[in-house]
């Protein structure tokens, strides 16, 4: 008696991208649907006490953008006391007095600070070391918060405001804002809409909101950090090598018992501009590998698993077997709509939203430069440091 099975591996490729495509869609905290963690239309609501504000910059080669950062610190409409203070982490430009001269302008010399960070102690990454500087530098004000935002960073004027009252109002440790990047050239429309999606993908809000959850996740351009949770994790000595130190922090935080958050916003902006895929591929393999702990293994892992989630629907869909097109198709139809939400957050046409694929495979090879990068002692590039160095 003869059998006719015949096993197709198109079609069980078809149900393994399917039912990742089911878990991603419905049961990833909906990552996906942006409104849900978008900030702007929250309410203005007063509090009967305002609570001090220090917003430390740490700034390193800035000229270009921290007159209209640290103008945009200065125009909060805040009620309470905000002070600022600049580090300059070695500039090799005119970023300090930049600086200076905006807070001359402003007449806000006498609540500004301008210092220079000291040399980069051993263990530390810079970013850490210039915010441990603008921390000590704080200390005689002795402010309820700390709000950490980038020299390359525009903030609307309520944006202070709408933290605080949120995270006092929610009896927060940290609430922490994505701010918008820059999606105008061509490498920037088909690369940073991506980027938000598997940000939010690997650090859901709604997950990192929730006690319970062990899931915890910040953007390092905007984070509103409660003095006492700082003490209580042991300072940024805590955290003092990591080269994710948003998502570390973050994660000390809600470790020692804090509670923790995360928005998007457009009134905040990055002035900082993608002109070339080079440009956003150095972005992303500057913490790619770090995010995969430094390991051969999940480094293999996630390389088949990223071809498999958004290349192999694409494929499936001119395989010769109609269940495994139909299967396809469906993984496709759930990954090109859960796209759509983050494409129509950028503003831009709806069309980039069937881009997600090429972006996938760009990640991919970002990543893998990464690790390359990192086991040639260049990894963690940024502003002319290698701050993942291989260990001997």
């Amino acid at each position: 008696m003869s059998s006719h099975f015949r096993f197709d591996p198109a079609g069980l490729v078809g149900v393994i991208v399917l039912a990742i495509w089911l878990h991603l869609f419905f049961g990833r905290g909906w990552f996906w649907r942006i409104g849900r963690a978008d900030t702007d239309q929250d309410s203005k609501e007063e509090l009967a006490d305002w609570p001090s504000v220090t917003a430390i910059v740490p700034a390193r080669n800035e000229a270009e953008t921290i007159g209209r950062s640290i103008a945009s610190l200065l125009r909060q409409d805040y009620p309470g006391t905000l002070s600022i203070v600049l580090v300059d982490d070695h500039s090799e430009d005119a970023t300090a007095s930049m600086a200076y001269q905006v807070a001359e302008e402003n007449g806000a010399t006498a609540r500004t600070q301008i210092i220079t960070a000291p040399q980069l102690a051993p263990d530390w990454t810079g970013k850490l070391w210039a915010m441990q500087a603008g921390i000590a530098a704080a200390e005689q004000g002795k402010s309820h918060f700390l709000w950490f935002t980038d020299a390359d960073i525009t903030h609307g004027p309520d944006t202070l405001r709408r933290l605080v009252t949120r995270a006092e109002r929610n009896h927060l440790d940290l609430a922490s804002l994505m701010v918008l990047l820059h999606a105008t050239t061509i490498p920037e429309r088909a690369l940073i809409p991506p980027f938000l999606y598997f940000f939010l993908m690997l650090y859901p809000p709604q997950w990192i909101a929730d006690a319970d959850l062990r899931t915890a996740g910040a953007a390092g351009g905007c984070v509103l950090l409660k003095r006492d949770a700082l003490e209580r994790i042991g300072g940024l000595a805590a955290i003092r090598g990591e080269v994710i130190d948003d998502c570390a922090l973050a994660r000390a935080v809600k470790t020692s018992g804090g509670q923790v958050w995360m928005g998007l916003t457009r009134h905040s902006v990055s002035l900082r501009e993608y002109k070339t895929f080079g440009e956003i591929r150095d972005l992303i393999a500057r913490t790619a590998f770090t995010q995969l702990r430094y390991s051969s293994t999940l480094l293999l892992g996630t390389l088949v698993g990223m071809l498999v989630t958004y290349i192999a629907p694409v494929l499936l869909l001119f395989v010769h077997d109609a269940t495994a097109r139909v299967l396809g198709g469906a993984g496709w139809l759930l990954m090109t709509s859960s796209f759509a939400a983050t494409v129509r957050f950028y503003r831009i046409s709806i069309w980039w939203s069937l881009a997600l694929p090429f972006a996938a495979l760009f990640y991919t090879a970002a990543t893998w430069i990464s690790a390359v990068r990192y086991w040639n002692g260049r990894g963690g590039q940024w502003k002319g440091r290698a701050q993942a160095r291989r260990e001997a």
